[in-house]
Order: structure tokens, then C-alpha cells, then sequence
């Protein structure tokens, strides 16, 4: 596959929708080799979700120990007051309204949930 690079952009913060589908088809798809890289684009009530839920940071400690690696929406954590504990989790926080349209103009592999 010439682009082996998903992202999948994480909007809903249901939690059964967290555990289920985002956590664990990202950590397959690394450890699968379904792709070969796999970004997660935390983004606006996730971030709440993150900070407060003991258990989804496990999840993403396990992901990214595997190689999963997640993003969070800057603007979206200091809105929020997530910042400094998505920070401490080890996420990347970026403005992701212009590199996210890149992704959709170069017809990237985007899953949203």
C-alpha cells in the first residue's frame, strides 16, 4: 500500500465507542500490521474524556507503547483546561484546523469516530 499512514480523527467521547473501537483498532493496527503507522487526533470532548478518565489513559499508554501515536487539538485542550494532563500523558498538542484540511485536500486514509 503506497499510504500505510491512518488517522483517526477522535470526536466522540462516548466511552464504550473509546475502549472499543478507537483503542483497540488502533493498537491492532499497529500490532497487526494493518497499517504501519496510526495517528490519533484527540479533538474536542475527547479531551475532557482523556484528562478524567483513569482507564482511557491506560489505553493510551498501552497504545502508545506500541507504537500508536496520539495528537491532541491545542485549541480544544486550553478551551477545556486539558493541556497540562493531556501533556503529561505523553500527547502531542498542535492546532489542527490547517493540518487537518491538508490531510482531507491530499485525500489521506481519515477514520472519524
Amino acid at each position: 500500500m503506497e499510504n500505510n499512514h491512518l488517522y483517526i480523527l477522535w470526536t466522540n467521547a462516548d466511552i464504550v465507542s473509546a475502549e472499543h473501537m478507537v483503542m483497540m483498532y488502533s493498537k491492532n493496527a499497529i500490532l497487526r500490521n494493518w497499517w504501519e503507522k496510526v495517528t490519533v487526533i484527540i479533538w474536542g470532548a475527547t479531551s475532557k474524556l482523556v484528562a478524567e478518565n483513569t482507564n482511557i489513559q491506560n489505553l493510551i499508554k498501552e497504545g502508545q507503547e506500541v507504537g500508536v501515536e496520539f495528537s491532541g487539538c491545542l485549541a480544544c485542550a486550553r478551551n477545556l483546561g486539558t493541556a497540562e494532563k493531556l501533556t503529561e500523558l505523553g500527547i502531542e498538542l498542535k492546532l489542527w484546523g490547517e493540518p487537518l484540511t491538508e490531510l482531507i485536500k491530499n485525500k489521506e486514509r481519515i477514520l472519524t469516530v
